[in-house]
């Protein structure tokens, strides 16, 4: 009887388990993130709205997000703490995802540095105008020619900074469907 009791414990106790829908970002076929539920995610929806939310689940390629509202509330002695105020509950389909993240890199900006790159090259670039039409004994036509390609170069500079991953040609979302019923 002493065998026998733990074995029926043994077996009686069956435990099946199934994995979660997930969601996999590729970059020419090739894994870059994958995105399960219970995971954090900031994303950029098609209709231009940022989002950061908690994933609650995803299922039947839509993502089912909760985002909450947190408040900074003073206190009596001087400080702050944090308050969440609220939450929010979306429902998004994963197509509906045009950027992923808000990526600031620590450090050096590179989207700030070229606008005031271009700010400097239009400003050096209307001053020498106006040289030009006051007096054109003073003017210097190397220093127009170079503020407008300065101008130019920080544009592009300005444009090419992190914007996160925009979802299309490079970069893609792969739904991956666990469930084991056929459709």
């Amino acid at each position: 009887m002493k065998l026998i009791l733990p074995f029926l414990l043994l077996l009686s106790v069956s435990c099946s388990a199934q994995s979660a829908d997930f969601i996999i970002v590729k970059k020419r076929n090739k894994t870059l993130q994958t995105i399960y539920a219970g995971n954090d995610i900031a994303f950029t929806t098609t209709s231009g709205a940022y989002i950061k939310a908690y994933i609650n689940g995803i299922k039947n390629d839509t993502l089912f997000l909760q985002e909450f509202v947190i408040n900074y509330l003073p206190t009596t002695f001087g400080t702050y703490i944090l308050d969440t105020a609220g939450s929010f509950r979306y429902k998004f389909h994963y197509n509906q995802v045009k950027a992923l993240g808000y990526f600031k890199k620590k450090g050096f900006d590179s989207k700030g540095s070229g606008a005031s790159l271009f700010g400097g090259g239009v400003l050096l670039t209307l001053a020498s105008g106006v040289v030009y039409i006051a007096d054109r004994k003073k003017f210097s036509a190397p220093l127009l020619i170079a503020s407008a390609t300065l101008g130019t170069l920080g544009y592009f500079w300005a444009k090419s900074g992190g914007s996160g991953l925009v979802i299309g040609k490079k970069y893609k979302l792969v739904y991956m469907d666990m469930s084991n019923t056929k459709r």
